[in-house]
């Protein structure tokens, strides 16, 4: 009766998030002056090799510790003691973004899943100048090294053989570098400029506590899963005088191997058709689809698609698994196409135990 009750209050939680935050969103975008903006963007980069070959289409897959990045509620069921995935993402504009997870199943998942999360974006080194009445028109005043990070602690849990659930804290924080607040030419004895003399005490960081909660449902019919995830809710944060909100976005998605529906050996080869609808708050709704085909469970071919985007729509990957001695290797690799920006690149390793 217990279990019941507890199994209960999590359905109307969720039932709760789920009906209340996207309309949250359209409500605060509708008073906001600055409509359908927000910061922190890293946090919307799909970080995983797999997912991202998927166009990000996993919110109703069962997977391992990078489901912290998706929907958290993916890694309830583990099926082993421990999981630790490592990344790197080679974004648009030189961009580099790495992350790492780790999640431990202690008593065989009686008392569910916790999960370290890490993420890490840099954006390179930029030159700083100011306007200066001079030759050039500017001064130059050294460079900056932005970056962001998120550290995130997760859980999930099944609650029973259909329904699990998950949830993530994660602290966010961004370093744009030091703004110049005042900068004063040097003058050689010829009167030319020489160098420039920099008040450097203002600093562009911000942090803030996000949260990311998620649902998995296995309906009974086949392979078929429904999933629903809230990421990157959070108040609003400021950098000096401007705000902005974080890029909240509400996920409805289903999965299954359709070769549960055919003739194929299930158990040598499989289809897995994953459909995703996102609610984001500062850019229209996306449909995301993707398919992955794996022989053997060790050799997998992706393919995403999303739509409707301006620079990118296809996504494609591979995937290669090996289990040995109880021992669990993975390596995958994916690859998105995008316009006029530089193509993303994206590399992840897995170890199971």
């Amino acid at each position: 009766m217990r279990k019941s009750r507890i199994f209960s209050q999590y359905l109307i939680l969720l039932a709760m998030m789920v009906t209340l935050i996207p309309s949250m969103s359209r409500t605060q975008e509708r008073t906001d002056a600055k409509l359908a903006q927000t910061g922190l963007k890293f946090l919307s980069v799909g970080l995983g090799a797999r997912q991202a070959a998927l166009a990000d289409a996993f919110t109703a897959s069962e997977g391992n510790s990078t489901s912290m990045f998706y929907n958290p509620a993916g890694m309830a069921r583990l099926g082993g003691l421990a999981d630790i995935s490592v990344g790197q993402v080679n974004w648009i504009a030189d961009i580099k973004q790495s992350y790492a997870s780790v999640a431990f199943s202690p008593a065989s998942g009686d008392y569910g899943v916790i999960g370290l999360s890490f993420q890490y974006s840099d954006y390179g080194e930029i030159q700083s100048t100011i306007l200066a009445n001079n030759t050039q028109g500017y001064l130059d005043v050294g460079s900056i090294h932005p970056n962001a990070y998120a550290v995130g602690l997760g859980y999930a849990r099944a609650l029973s053989d259909k329904f699990s659930v998950g949830a993530n804290v994660k602290y966010v924080r961004q370093d744009l570098g030091v703004g110049v607040t005042q900068a004063s030419p040097i003058l050689d004895p010829t009167g030319s400029v020489s160098g420039v003399s920099i008040d450097a005490s203002n600093k562009n960081a911000l942090d803030v506590i996000a949260f990311d909660f998620g649902l998995l449902y296995r309906t009974g019919f086949k392979s078929l899963t429904i999933g629903m995830a809230v990421r990157n809710f959070a108040r609003e944060v400021t950098y000096q005088k401007e705000s902005f909100q974080l890029p909240l976005a509400f996920r409805l998605g289903v999965a299954m191997n359709v070769f549960d529906l055919t003739g194929f050996d299930r158990e040598t080869q499989s289809l897995n058709i994953t459909v995703d609808a996102e609610h984001p708050r500062d850019y229209p709704e996306q449909i995301k689809v993707g398919a992955e085909y794996v022989f053997m469970h060790m050799i997998s071919a992706r393919v995403g698609y999303i739509g409707p985007a301006d620079e990118h729509s296809i996504s494609y990957g591979l995937g290669f698994n090996l289990a040995m001695a109880g021992t669990q290797f993975g390596l995958d690799y994916a690859y998105t196409p995008f316009g006029i920006f530089s193509n993303a690149q994206r590399f992840s390793l897995r170890f199971g135990f």
